[in-house]
């Protein structure tokens, strides 16, 4: 695994490679993925293989500030820490690995900081994948969250989550605290979707336990730019490991209409 600098923290990251017809033409964009509030590079699984297999684009997965094997986290997070994400270190890492012009795949925050990123109109992307995007504070999130928190403490959620992070408790009290805080409540990135001008496939599951199709209906009446929206059903908050194949499906058709 390898790591750079980004932000002012080091971030694990790993290239995925394509091979195979599908790869040998110059307009190959590179995936940039972006995981949710408790993941990390090896949270993905084998899902970024097999986007890379089925699309034939390069992929950059990484590990954000506090989660996998980058820093671990240092003080609790603010408000503003998917802003933060979105316009520094995401832009720093892109930068430092060539990076220009991708198509970002977003889950869950993963979602919400490429929404920003796209939105600040200060560079460019191919298009946006959203996972079970969020663009404002729902009730059904707080309440959601607040049971992880309870599973956390009393399960074994933790030694599970330890797999994957070096610092399990500040991955998971970095993200549960923030969300939980009062001051929380008012988080809102709506302003953003009217600047995002490029192609978005928003992938959402009929039984998101984190989220309502209110979400999805803000960034479809916002959005600048076209936007495809797949409403899966028997389909929690996480549409690639409940319904991979379709997921995969949408997406690869996605990356093929923006690489023409």
């Amino acid at each position: 695994m390898n790591s750079l600098d980004a932000g002012g923290h080091r971030l694990e990251y790993k290239w995925l490679r394509p091979r195979g017809p599908r790869a040998q033409s110059d307009a190959i964009p590179v995936l940039v993925f972006l995981h949710e509030g408790l993941g990390s590079v090896a949270l993905w699984k084998e899902f970024p293989q097999l986007v890379v297999g089925a699309t034939g684009c390069p992929a950059l997965v990484y590990s954000r500030y506090g989660y996998g094997k980058s820093d671990r986290l240092m003080q609790p997070r603010a408000v503003d820490y998917l802003h933060t994400e979105a316009l520094e270190a995401l832009p720093e890492l892109l930068d430092a690995l060539s990076i220009r012009d991708p198509i970002l795949i977003g889950h869950s925050d993963g979602a919400s900081i490429s929404i920003i990123y796209a939105g600040s109109g200060r560079w460019r992307v191919r298009g946006l994948v959203l996972m079970a995007p969020h663009v404002f504070v729902e009730d059904a999130a707080v309440a959601s969250i607040a049971k992880a928190k309870a599973a956390f403490e009393a399960t074994d959620l933790a030694a599970r989550m330890g797999r994957h992070h070096d610092d399990v408790v500040g991955a998971f009290r970095g993200w549960n605290d923030i969300w939980l805080h009062p001051d929380f409540r008012a988080w809102n990135i709506e302003s953003y979707l009217s600047g995002i001008t490029a192609p978005v496939l928003v992938i959402q599951g009929e039984d998101d336990q984190y989220g309502t199709m209110a979400q999805i209906e803000a960034v479809e009446r916002q959005v600048g730019g076209p936007v495809q929206t797949v409403i899966l059903t028997s389909c929690a908050h996480s549409p690639h490991v409940d319904r991979t194949q379709d997921t995969l499906a949408a997406i690869r058709a996605f990356v093929d209409l923006a690489r023409a």
